[in-house]
């Protein structure tokens, strides 16, 4: 069958076109290259149909959706410090390309569409881990776009013929991360500078945690989200690992892998970042099958290993 992957030229979405290229179906591919680089696709592009244009365009989505089975929506500007700086370039890449997507999804008759949701959604409420069922408390735009497009998917799964599934992702890293972006996630940053030999900086005390989740573990809870017999009617899974970790401990077991002492440096901590995230991810497990492969060191080694 024929998939589309928006945003498929940026981290996520391009391992998710491999995924799927490995297990044989045919891929479409979606991009406005504003974060997304076409480099990540080079050694399967031949194998795909790549189609760059802004999904904010009703034509684009519309010409996209055409003969697709499901659509995974990774299409979005990543970034709560962006975000923050441009609040209405996110609801341009979020809210507004994804309304597109969605009504012209339904148009061309797509089975399912598949959400990047994001774990941001929840805020910096002090309970955890973060179950779907907790009140959300977006403390950025980037989260509250995030949110508003899960409403959407919802609101659509009941109002017309198609399936829609968000999958809130916890701080998700791997190889094609844009560790050059200064928006880019912290794992990316932090494995540039100190291969170098250079001290990664902290914003804030070092003490804040994160769930976090080896890209693999991601790609497979989307198979898994796309495959699923039964309507997921817009239902929000929890995607991350199930194990908090505080950025100074990330930076210990950085130091162990590369064999280095470095001590961070910390500077002041920023607007829209939330103090701590931890998944429960007993739903996704439950409901979809998901099970993640690999943990935070596993996960780290592998990525270095593919970084050489």
């Amino acid at each position: 069958m024929r998939q589309l992957v928006t945003g498929g030229a940026g981290f996520i979405g391009s391992h998710l076109v491999e995924a799927l290229l490995k297990e044989g179906h045919e891929v479409r591919v979606v991009d406005s290259l504003i974060t997304g680089r076409r480099s990540n696709l080079d050694t399967f592009y031949k194998d795909i149909e790549f189609i760059e244009g802004d999904l904010a365009n009703p034509e684009i989505a519309r010409k996209a959706v055409q003969g697709v089975d499901c659509i995974f929506h990774e299409a979005a500007v990543p970034s709560v410090p962006r975000s923050v700086e441009t609040p209405l370039l996110t609801q341009h890449n979020g809210e507004i390309a994804l309304l597109n997507v969605l009504t012209e999804a339904v148009a061309a008759g797509v089975r399912r569409v598949v959400l990047a949701a994001s774990s941001s959604a929840y805020g910096d409420t002090p309970t955890l881990p973060k179950v779907e069922t907790m009140p959300s408390s977006p403390r950025s735009p980037y989260a509250a776009s995030k949110l508003a497009c899960e409403g959407y998917l919802s609101a659509f799964a009941h109002s017309y013929p198609i399936d829609t599934v968000s999958l809130r992702y916890f701080n998700v890293f791997g190889l094609r991360q844009d560790p050059g972006s200064p928006y880019s996630g912290v794992i990316a940053k932090f494995t540039t500078v100190m291969k170098k030999g250079e001290r990664p900086v902290i914003y804030g005390d070092g003490k804040q945690t994160r769930d976090f989740c080896y890209i693999a573990n991601a790609v497979q809870a989307n198979l898994l989200a796309m495959r699923h017999h039964n309507p997921l009617k817009g239902g929000v899974f929890n995607i991350g690992y199930g194990r908090q970790t505080s950025l100074n401990e990330l930076v210990r077991v950085l130091n162990r892998l590369f064999g280095t002492s470095l001590e961070p440096v910390y500077q002041p901590s920023r607007a829209g970042d939330v103090r701590d995230s931890l998944a429960d991810i007993s739903k996704a497990v439950g409901v979809l099958g998901y099970c993640p492969t690999h943990d935070l060191e596993s996960g780290l080694r592998e990525f270095l290993a593919q970084s050489e």
